[in-house]
């Protein structure tokens, strides 16, 4: 039985809620006095129940689709402004026991290079990030208790907050580990993580238990339930997300968004991101044996349904996407994009040798974080370095309530520009850099507290002066 409160994953993540659900949504696709309704409540930014969301996912008319894509923009620039956030993964390991199906790092598969990179090596990809200009990372690994143990992700979180490289420094580290136990997720706490990510891959438990045969990753329960273990562990920034391909898009989306009203429900706070990968090609891994993909039409509207539901939520898109679908989602919804990624275990350093293929999956942006800066700032967007939130405190249900009121803008933007002027002091190519001088001359001016405006004049010029780290 469907109860959102319920710490069962059964019963939060209800099959038949979900199946009535997508039935509801195709019965009134055409109901366009509820899809009015619908979009009336929605501009009242306090989001949509997964039912709502569900019908106007599946609206298909098109005049109320424009309007669903024009609220969508709106909702984005009341809440993110023009900001977008930058970051990098950095690929630890790619020992796994788990035998996912989707993942060429499953168990199964012996012609793919297995890497495991040392401290020292860590410290090197982490100053080959630093000196690209990045300031926040997420780390990834494979689930291998023997290889990839929590004390080697807690070492390895504490050598990248150590490293301080010319004017660089790693200000925050996320992690997308597997899911483990309320004790690992405290110690992670100590050790300064931001947010903790976990995909859910797919909320059919059915499909589930088939894509995740063999490995501890096969326990929907104990891995559906794992943000509620982070929460209770003291995390209390957490992003949830699909890998959309796995499954029917109507029954994930259902899921996805169930499972943010359940995190607000039950924990009080609603996921600090929603990621929405697309299955795509790898090691071994045809996308074209799924046959669940989506469109970029489709990808489009899932985005923007999403961003109208949970308003208050920062989105993810990374370079599994093209520039073309990347610049499309960016005005209906996403917040946070990657950057220069590699996917590889390492290889920020040097390139891997065609002969010791690492990576999980392949980039289909290959472009630098110096183009990404100036592509962003081409289409009038403040590439944003910030991590100011994280260690200011203002996390879990403080920021969620600086969010919902609009309030968290008096900091971000400044913080977005000064982040920026630190990269284009410090890493950008000369053209990027007079691009963002420009920018900021620009956007500086529209600040609406003079003495938050005030602030930020001096701060910049101290940065021009070789200072760092300023933030509101």
């Amino acid at each position: 039985m469907y109860n959102v409160k319920s710490l069962k994953a059964e019963e939060f993540i209800s099959h038949e809620e979900i199946k009535s659900t997508v039935a509801y949504a195709e019965e009134n696709k055409n109901n366009l006095d509820l899809v009015d309704q619908i979009l009336e409540k929605a501009k009242l930014r306090k989001g949509l129940s997964h039912k709502e969301a569900s019908v106007l996912l599946a609206c298909d008319n098109e005049e109320k689709n424009q309007e669903i894509y024009k609220l969508a923009e709106q909702i984005k620039k009341d809440f993110y402004g023009n900001r977008i956030v930058l970051f990098a993964p950095l690929y630890l390991s790619n020992y796994c026991v788990n035998g996912c199906v989707y993942c060429p790092y499953h168990y199964k598969n012996k012609h793919i290079t297995r890497k495991k990179l040392t401290q020292e090596e860590i410290k090197r990809e982490t100053m080959a990030l630093q000196d690209m200009g990045h300031k926040r990372l997420v780390l990834e690994t494979g689930e291998d208790p023997i290889n990839n143990p929590i004390e080697y992700v807690l070492e390895s979180i504490k050598t990248i907050y150590s490293i301080k490289h010319k004017n660089g420094a790693i200000r925050r580290v996320n992690i997308n580990i597997a899911a483990t136990t309320v004790e690992n997720y405290r110690k992670l706490k100590q050790a300064d993580v931001g947010t903790y990510i976990l995909f859910q891959e797919t909320y059919n438990k059915e499909s589930y238990e088939k894509l995740h045969p063999t490995g501890p990753k096969h326990d929907y329960a104990y891995h559906t339930e794992a943000m509620d273990r982070a929460m209770e562990g003291g995390i209390d920034d957490v992003g949830i997300g699909v890998l959309f391909g796995l499954e029917g898009y109507q029954y994930e989306f259902a899921g996805l968004m169930m499972h943010a009203e359940h995190l607000e429900a039950a924990c009080g706070v609603g996921p600090h991101t929603i990621s929405v990968p697309r299955i795509r090609q790898a090691d071994d891994i045809d996308p074209s044996s799924f046959d669940n993909g989506i469109d970029d039409d489709t990808f489009a509207k899932i985005v923007a349904c999403i961003r109208i539901t949970v308003p208050y939520t920062g989105m993810i898109i990374s370079t599994r996407e093209s520039q073309a679908c990347r610049e499309r989602v960016l005005h209906l919804g996403v917040s946070q994009i990657s950057g220069g990624s590699k996917t590889s275990v390492g290889g920020y350093v040097e390139p891997e040798a065609e002969n010791e293929k690492s990576e999980q999956f392949d980039v289909t942006d290959t472009r630098t974080l110096d183009e990404i800066v100036a592509w962003l700032m081409g289409m009038g967007y403040i590439p944003s370095f910030c991590t100011a939130c994280y260690r200011e405190g203002r996390t879990g249900d403080r920021f969620m309530s600086l969010c919902k009121s609009g309030e968290i803008q008096n900091c971000c933007d400044p913080n977005a520009l000064m982040t920026l002027k630190e990269y284009l002091q410090d890493y950008a190519s000369a053209e990027t850099k007079e691009i963002g001088e420009e920018l900021i001359l620009k956007q500086a001016p529209h600040i609406p507290k003079e003495k938050v405006r005030e602030i930020v004049y001096r701060n910049l010029k101290e940065i021009e002066d070789g200072k760092r780290d300023f933030r509101f």
